[in-house]
């Protein structure tokens, strides 16, 4: 349980950096004011269509009689708007990292210059780069998509479906949300999808640590913004940390770089 506690305080010393951090602070709200209209505009469409969506794909219950009817239909509503809400926690940290690479590989090597070291660069031109980020982040949607998809049909169940398969969804998020971070700082020090998944797998519940309250804060309007430049330094941070003793090991036993990745 250690872990736990350790994953939230580089999420607090993230937000520490960037607040000390004036100018880079500043420099890491652009990509996610960018991200944050388009996600807005999304979810309202979504929340003044979702009752017609849930009409065009349930006319097998036109006949049925109140209170079943509303009962199924408003329920089935809320579920589409949740699974929406929930991919959008998801996938706004990827839409908001590739459309601010060059933001936060910059911010993120800043960390690490502040923090004393080398500084990993991948070395890669930048269209390369946004390519990898893009390429990586489909792959983290189709794990989402498939937990989504296997958690809305788990909300079904009774009581599980209401006590624990939100905390389920919830680590979720926080998981992917981590990865999707710290990728920045990993994608530099030359980890493939692969190789990063790994290392926070062997470190669950510090990952979990770091990502499930930054999803939960992410769910507040206009706080994923304000909390990206800080969540980008912390998981470079967190990063740093993961990697640590990795640096030490034989050349043979470092991560594959970026040109074994044929993918």
């Amino acid at each position: 349980m250690r872990d736990l506690g350790a994953g939230f305080g580089y999420l607090i010393k993230g937000q520490r950096w960037a607040v000390r951090h004036g100018r880079w602070f500043g420099f890491g709200l652009l990509p996610g004011l960018i991200t944050l209209v388009l996600y807005a505009g999304a979810l309202v469409g979504l929340g003044y269509g979702a009752d017609d969506l849930v009409d065009w794909a349930t006319p097998f219950a036109d006949d049925w009689s109140s209170p079943w009817l509303g009962l199924l239909r408003n329920t089935l509503t809320v579920l589409v708007f949740g699974l929406g809400l929930f991919l959008a926690v998801i996938t706004f940290t990827a839409v908001t990292l590739l459309v601010g690479q060059p933001f936060y590989e910059s911010l993120s090597e800043q960390v690490d210059r502040t923090e004393g070291g080398d500084v990993p660069e991948s070395g890669l031109p930048l269209w390369r780069e946004l390519w990898i980020s893009a390429r990586d982040s489909v792959r983290i949607l189709v794990r989402v998509g498939l937990y989504s998809v296997l958690l809305f049909a788990l909300g079904f169940v009774p009581v599980l479906g209401q006590t624990v398969v939100p905390v389920l969804g919830f680590c979720v998020t926080g998981y992917f949300l981590a990865e999707e971070l710290t990728a920045v700082a990993l994608q530099r020090r030359g980890m493939v999808l692969r190789d990063r998944l790994a290392l926070l797998r062997g470190r669950r519940l510090l990952t979990l640590g770091f990502g499930v309250p930054l999803g939960l804060a992410f769910l507040i309007p206009f706080v994923a913004v304000f909390l990206m430049p800080g969540a980008v330094a912390g998981a470079t941070l967190l990063a740093r940390d993961l990697v640590a003793p990795a640096e030490d090991d034989d050349e043979d036993d470092a991560p594959t770089p970026y040109t074994l990745d044929k993918d």
